[in-house]
């Protein structure tokens, strides 16, 4: 028998596929036009860095994406196997849990894998315009290629022990946060709670488990300074990844089968409370769609979860506490820490609002209910406007909340309102803009998108 047959077929078919080409020819074009772009910066600006500055710029925009490649790839890949009923046809074989697993890792993940590739040479080029040295760049590429595979084991893992999709999407998110940025949080809170700011030394294990802590480490001069943080990062990613894929080895072949409950089971019981958190009293979310249906048909199927628009309030204000609990701890108002946060707040609403935007029109285009839809009296307007209603009442407030916590973080900082600071003002004042036109600008992309 064939050693790991599906990932053999699933190679097979991709290096027949026109897709796997077109992928990576996109991407390396897209890099290509960084580049050129940076290119023209340096000979418009001598000051500008032309190779340090295109260097780390595509080696962030890489880092995104492979932080996004498990939830993008691999979070619903064997979630919907099991929802379409085929996973367990695959199990009345001789296939074993890792023939399974590591198959849908290739088939999801070959095509992004390629991309990645694509962009490696285009990282090379500044070491012919100076300012950074080979070493940068290797080790730039392995920390790259390992938070690709952990982000996809993280997608795997959250798949084999899910069945619904919106499950999947967020258990890959929260796990992802639980393993590289609680730990690196705890460490912050702690270094800057130290007796003086002279004397808060960086506890570098804590920041082990991030990807991002690998990815500053690859500079030379931090990597110099202690060579074994950068490895030891690298070595506690890679070990993440390899239990991830082995528990989803494990997991799959026993999480399949559909369960029927009776109304009087435990587990029927269990999730009474979880439906409640969800959709809130009867008499309340009835109320609540009824008044829904009134407005716009397609607004009462995207909104009706009753308690949508309290899961945003409840994550601002975890934000809140946070950054109220670092400031006692400091004792003053620190700049890095209000920048911080506000970083977190804008990525944060910036990918919710992404995700649902586009989330109920691909599940309808998938289930097929579009046709039944729109040979309705509603139009394909009258869809469009219903999903932008449910965006506003989720996130119409909170956006607003948002700014003007941003505001606040802002003013608070000591000296924040002397002369020479004006370019910081500037800069705070802009991305607060930049964050309500990406809220309209990644609405219509999303919906577009799905």
């Amino acid at each position: 028998m064939t050693f790991l047959p599906i990932v053999e077929r699933e190679l097979r078919v991709a290096a027949r596929r026109r897709g796997t080409y077109g992928m990576r020819m996109k991407i390396a074009a897209a890099a290509t036009l960084a580049f050129a772009a940076c290119f023209l910066a340096g000979r418009i600006a001598p000051s500008f860095s032309f190779g340090k500055n295109l260097f780390w710029g595509l080696s962030g925009l890489c880092m995104l994406f492979c932080l996004a490649a498990g939830r993008l790839m691999t979070a619903d890949c064997l979630s919907r196997e099991k929802r379409d009923g085929t996973l367990g046809l695959l199990f009345l074989t001789d296939l074993k849990g890792y023939d399974v697993v590591l198959g849908k890792l290739v088939a999801t993940s070959l095509d992004g894998f390629y991309g990645l590739l694509a962009v490696f040479p285009l990282l090379a080029i500044p070491l012919l315009a100076g300012g950074m040295t080979s070493g940068e760049l290797w080790r730039m590429a392995l920390v790259l290629v390992n938070t690709f595979l952990f982000s996809l084991a993280i997608g795997l893992f959250v798949s084999a022990v899910c069945r619904d999709e919106r499950k999947a999407m967020a258990a890959n998110i929260a796990l992802l946060l639980l393993l590289a940025a609680v730990p690196p949080a705890f460490g912050g809170i702690l270094m800057i709670s130290g007796p003086g700011p002279g004397t808060r030394p960086m506890i570098h294990e804590f920041f082990y488990s991030s990807p991002v802590y690998s990815f500053w480490q690859c500079a030379d001069a931090v990597y110099n300074k202690s060579p074994g943080h950068f490895w030891h990062s690298v070595a506690i990613t890679f070990t993440f990844t390899l239990l991830l894929v082995f528990l989803a080895c494990l997991v799959a072949p026993r999480a399949w089968q559909d369960k029927s409950l009776s109304p009087y089971s435990r587990k029927s019981k269990a999730q009474r409370p979880s439906r409640w958190r969800r959709e809130g009293t009867v008499e309340n979310a009835t109320r609540f769609r009824q008044r829904l249906l009134a407005v716009n048909a397609y607004f009462w199927l995207a909104a009706r979860p009753y308690l949508k628009a309290s899961y945003v309030w409840t994550s601002i204000l975890c934000l809140a506490i946070w950054w109220f609990f670092t400031t006692l701890m400091i004792g003053h108002t620190d700049e890095a820490a209000n920048f911080a946060i506000a970083v977190l707040l804008n990525g944060m609403l910036k990918l919710w609002i992404t995700t649902e935007a586009g989330h109920q029109l691909a599940q309808d285009k998938k289930a097929g209910a579009f046709e039944l839809l729109l040979s309705t009296p509603l139009t394909a307007a009258d869809i469009v406007r219903g999903q932008w209603l449910a965006l506003r009442r989720q996130f119409l407030k909170p956006v607003v909340a948002a700014v003007f916590l941003e505001l606040l973080l802002m003013l608070s900082i000591p000296n924040f309102q002397l002369r020479h600071n004006a370019r910081a003002r500037s800069f705070w004042l802009a991305a607060i803009f930049m964050l309500l036109a990406d809220v309209i600008t990644l609405g219509w992309v999303a919906m577009s998108a799905a």
